[in-house]
């Protein structure tokens, strides 16, 4: 793993789930982390409900555009988190793989997306803590 680790979040439409979990890791993140996100069939634009649960929270998504999963963005990335997009998603041999099985926000409201930010939340909480002490522990930084 690099000195400043690089995530890859893919969801199918680069819609939702994955533009949520981008948005949650750089903020947690304060640049200690390169995040990406895309899709395998991008969507026109961000859910609506995606950016209003993070929008909660203050963080701004709205003017995020869905972009096309590209070899080079994989070829970047240490870890490469999908998200249920199932077979849609390609997998290239030497990079660290994460599926999270979560709920699509696709045609749902605020109140059914909420619960799905906050299972982003938790999960994007918990990569990021091991993300730095793997650095951490490359780096020789024992920890007492």
């Amino acid at each position: 793993m690099s000195a400043t680790p690089e995530v890859l979040f893919v969801c199918v439409h680069n819609a939702g789930r994955s533009q949520m979990a981008a948005a949650l890791l750089e903020h947690y993140a304060l640049g200690r982390v390169r995040v990406r996100s895309a899709g395998s069939a991008p969507a026109d634009g961000v859910n609506a409900a995606a950016a209003q649960a993070l929008a909660e929270l203050g963080l701004d998504i709205s003017a995020e555009v869905p972009s096309k999963l590209s070899t080079a963005d994989v070829d970047a990335a240490d870890v490469v988190i999908t998200m249920g997009c199932g077979d849609t998603c390609p997998v290239f041999p030497g990079k660290r793989y994460l599926d999270w099985q979560l709920e699509d926000p696709a045609g749902q409201g605020l109140d059914a997306v909420r619960p799905i930010r906050d299972e982003i939340d938790r999960r994007v909480r918990a990569l990021l803590a091991e993300l730095l002490d793997r650095v951490a522990t490359a780096d020789g930084d024992v920890r007492r």
